[in-house]
């Protein structure tokens, strides 16, 4: 049986609707839709590139919290509030993904869980022990 492995960040939103920063199970790690804040702190409110940069190393230190690495990535899913900024959020996901190549999803939604959220973006690693 494999064991459940959570994380926390420690978001206010974690405890109110009951999810964990990441959670690996086996060899899979998933991690939740990840938005710019640290606590209680919005980071870099309007600038998309400031919050996806911020975004991904939360992602990243999810990641190794529970043995994976960005290189592990399989699949992103990036939601964004105004698609016309697709070519600045995709830039920094490619500073951070350009060799690993994941599968990945941008999509316009109407507005995130804060107006000061610009960029939120989910992730899906598997660790193949290559």
């Amino acid at each position: 049986m494999n064991k459940k492995i959570r994380v926390s960040s420690g978001a206010v939103w974690e405890d109110k609707v009951g999810y964990s920063r990441a959670v690996r199970v086996g060899n899979i790690i998933e991690v939740s839709g990840t938005a710019a804040i640290d606590r209680d702190k919005i980071i870099s409110p309007n600038n998309v590139q400031g919050q996806t940069k911020f975004i991904i190393q939360k992602i990243e230190r999810a990641l190794k919290e529970v043995g994976g690495t960005l290189n592990d990535v399989v699949r992103t899913r990036i939601y964004v509030t105004d698609i016309s900024q697709w070519e600045a959020i995709g830039k920094v996901h490619g500073e951070y993904f350009k060799d690993i190549k994941p599968a990945t999803t941008m999509v316009e939604v109407k507005s995130l869980i804060d107006p000061n959220f610009l960029v939120e973006i989910e992730a899906t690693a598997i660790l193949t022990g290559e």
